[in-house]
């Protein structure tokens, strides 16, 4: 009984999010952005990533950075076992973390929390260590953890079938795929070209959001889309809104079925 009440509550954001990716020929994830009421703004991150990810989540930052409508900086740090293991949300933020999150099958999860309007308020990025042997490669390193980012600010993928589109959002293992290009940056001046009544960010003069950390475990929810490559998930947060969780699966938990139409 209790699962029906979680898929009636979900279900209205899996017709929305299964429609949006199959209509969507872009890549933005549903027109998902954090609300705002000025031209571009800073997105706050906290790091709760050991010392061995320090490299990758700089750079992505600073590539995701080069985009006109917002800049992404590091404004604490957190990295004990604790934290990272936890990776808890914060109102207005993104936090980034890496631990061995376990041989679950995913190898990156991005999760947003949308509020009441549908806006990012919002999110976490993580990378599961577990998986040691798939971040050998400091390509794949920083393809997923660029990509992990660029979902907390509402961008999709710009292929799911493993084609090589030179962009961390794609699902590719080229080495030419590690960072944004400018289909990204033009992604994103669409997604953010409108102003909003208020603003969803930390740091903000107005801001819905509030300095609190949420305590506990994440709601994960149902799954409402089953990628190649990928698996959509999403559940009410209490609250009015709704948490979604973007799983890049680890080599081994593709959904091959689906790439060779079976």
């Amino acid at each position: 009984m209790k699962h029906n009440r979680l898929a009636a509550a979900v279900i209205g954001v899996a017709v929305v999010l299964t429609a949006s990716l199959a209509a969507n020929a872009s890549h933005s994830w549903n027109n998902y952005h954090w609300a705002r009421n000025t031209s571009s703004f800073n997105l706050q991150v906290i790091d709760s990533n050991s010392t061995s990810w320090d490299d990758e989540l700089s750079l992505a930052l600073s590539q995701w950075s080069q985009s006109t409508k917002l800049n992404m900086t590091i404004t604490s740090y957190d990295s004990s076992t604790t934290a990272r293991q936890q990776c808890r949300a914060v109102a207005g933020k993104i936090r980034s973390c890496n631990y061995t999150y376990g041989n679950n099958g995913w190898l990156g999860l991005a999760s947003i929390n949308l509020d009441g309007n549908g806006h990012i308020s919002q999110g976490t990025s993580k990378m599961n260590d577990s998986y040691s042997s798939s971040f050998a490669s400091q390509n794949q390193r920083r393809h997923v953890m660029c990509q992990e980012l660029g979902h907390t600010l509402g961008l999709g993928h710009t292929s799911e079938n493993g084609s090589i589109q030179n962009t961390c959002m794609d699902y590719s293992t080229s080495s030419t795929s590690t960072a944004p290009n400018s289909h990204d940056y033009s992604q994103l001046s669409s997604i953010y070209s409108h102003l909003d009544t208020y603003s969803s960010y930390s740091g903000a003069a107005k801001t819905t959001a509030t300095q609190k950390a949420m305590v506990g475990p994440l709601p994960i929810g149902i799954m409402v889309r089953k990628g190649v490559f990928d698996e959509l998930w999403a559940a009410p947060d209490g609250k009015g809104g709704t948490w979604i969780h973007h799983i890049t699966l680890a080599p081994g938990f593709e959904h091959t079925e689906l790439l060779d139409g079976e």
